[in-house]
Order: C-alpha cells, then structure tokens, then sequence
C-alpha cells in the first residue's frame, strides 16, 4: 500500500496506527469525524502530523467517505461505535455508525477499485468462549447490541468479497489497551481510581477473564495482515494467547503502583448474566502462519507504558464518575 486512508483515525487504536503507517513511509488520509471545534482526537498534538492529510466527516454519509477514498489504493477501516455498556442505551446508534459506516467503506471501495480493504471486528463477537483457545472458527454469537452489529458488519464484509472480488481481510483485535484508551476501558478506569487516591475500587464483573493486546502491536498486526500475500476474504484474530481475570488484572495494576486496594462490585457497572462475556483467550496461530507478527509486549510492560501515560494525562479523566 503506498497510499491509504484510515477511518477512525483520531480513535484510539486509529491514531497509532496513522503514525505507524507514516513512520513506514506510506501516504496517509486520516479520516476523522466532523466537528464545529475542527477537533482531529488524538492526532492533534501527533509528532506525525505535518506528514499525515485530515479530512473530516462522517462514517454514516456515504458521500463524505467515497471522497476520502479517492486516490488510495488502500483502506483501514478503524471507525465504529465500541462502548459495550452504550449499545444497550442506543442500539440504532450502533447499527447506523458499525453497519452502515462499513456498507459505505466497502461500496466507496468497490466502486473505486481499491486493492486492499482491512475492516476491523473484534473479540467480542465470539461472545463467551465456547472453547479456549479461540480460533477464527468459533461461532459467532451477539451478545450484547454492540457485538451484533460488528458480526453484521464482518458478514457484510465478507460477502463484498463473495459476490464482487472485493479485496477484503478482517482484522479481528482481542482486547487492546495502551496509551489514550479512553476513561471507559476497564485498564484506565483502574489506573486512574488509584491514581486518584481511590482504595476501594469500584469495578463491574470480576470474574471474566480477557486476552489484553498491547496498541502497538495491535497497530503493527493491522499492517502485517494488510501487507500479507494471503488472507483475502478472511478474518484473523490479533492477541496474546494468555488471559486474566479482571480481578487479577486489578491486584497486578495495584502492584505495579505500589499500593494495596479492595475490590467492589458496583450494580450499575455489572453486565448482565446473558450479555457478560465470561471468557476470551486468542489462538494467534493463523496470523503467525500467514505474517511475521508476534507481540512484543508482555502485560506488565505494556501495562507500565500505560500507567506513565495515564499520570501524565490525569487531569483529563474523571475517575468518580462512572461513563457507559
């Protein structure tokens, strides 16, 4: 790819991959939502800017999207709707913005001929894990709004591929964390509770174990997978291959900082029974088969990356506050 656009890419994971693909020396378009501020997310105060094209629109308007594309020869597709508690309070939200945003990448990519299409899915669309570890052919199970409308949109992917040869791989992330993850993923909420001189933490479920991928590696997978021979018409998972539970993760997060902490369990944080994803472990197998990709990132290390950024960041989150 010498040439591409990254939806999403002021996000979280969107923002590291730009600067990756800039740093390898590929033209990049970021695609950021419109806003009055002509804020660009993450990618406002980027060492990498002065290298990287803005533009800015809306995933759901087909027009803003088949403009972006135009002159790229490739497209990662990172824009969505990911909180899981927020899908419950606004599914259409979900079905609007991860459907109908990817109907509009895949047709703006056909009808311009791109020759390389990453759309991401992720984890949570294998729901609770039927077996460990998870492989690409675990059934897909929508348990929760926002799950559902990312297994539409892998299907909807997938059957670009089938019915017009569109050159599609479906990048498949466990659960990243890293440097600007929002106040709503599980890490920063922990951190940012004892930062704050919190010794009870209050959490939701503790019991659920996940796989925790660092965003650099998760960053440098989504181009191992876009620049691998293979792959086309396929979903391929990105993780560690280990899991802990949330509990665990917690005491070790608390370790880390050098202090001593109580779990709570807050009502209002707790999934319920049906929609809890109870277990998530990778099998990585298919993406180091096909690419060079392995994580580089033990937990405890990406976890103290992530520690040094949330302190110098503190003043932005709001730890008291509980945000869906």
């Amino acid at each position: 790819m010498k040439k591409v656009l990254i939806t999403g890419a002021g996000g979280f994971i969107g923002s590291h991959l730009t600067e990756l693909c800039v740093k390898r020396g590929m033209k990049v378009k970021a695609f950021v939502r419109y806003n009055s501020r002509n804020n660009w997310g993450w990618l406002e105060e980027s060492p990498c800017l002065r290298n990287i094209e803005v533009l800015t629109g809306d995933i759901r308007d087909y027009d803003s999207v088949l403009h972006a594309m135009k002159g790229c020869d490739g497209v990662l597709h990172l824009a969505a709707l990911i909180g899981i508690p927020y899908s419950y309070v606004s599914p259409q939200a979900y079905i609007k913005t991860n459907i109908d945003g990817t109907y509009n990448v895949l047709q703006s990519a056909k009808e311009l001929g791109l020759k390389n299409v990453i759309v991401t899915s992720t984890s949570e669309t294998y729901g609770t894990a039927q077996y460990v570890p998870i492989d690409e052919k675990h059934p897909a199970v929508g348990q929760s709004p926002y799950s559902a409308s990312k297994i539409a949109a892998d299907q909807l992917a997938i059957s670009y591929y089938r019915s017009f040869g569109l050159p599609v791989k479906i990048v498949r992330p466990f659960n990243t964390y890293g440097p600007r993850q929002s106040a709503r993923a599980v890490i920063p909420t922990i951190i940012t509770q004892i930062l704050s001189g919190a010794r009870e933490l209050k959490l939701g479920n503790t019991a659920p174990t996940r796989d925790f991928t660092f965003v650099e590696d998760t960053a440098r997978g989504f181009i191992e997978v876009a620049c691998a021979k293979g792959l086309v018409g396929e979903a391929v998972n990105l993780g560690t291959g280990s899991e802990i539970s949330i509990k665990d993760l917690a005491l070790k997060i608390a370790d880390l900082l050098g202090k001593k902490v109580k779990i709570s369990s807050e009502a209002k944080r707790v999934r319920g029974s049906k929609t809890e994803v109870e277990r998530l472990c990778c099998d990585n197998a298919k993406v180091k088969a096909n690419t060079d990709w392995v994580p580089e990132y033990k937990l405890d290390a990406g976890l103290k990356k992530t520690i040094i950024w949330v302190k110098q960041n503190l003043d932005g989150f709001k730890s008291n506050i509980y945000n869906v």
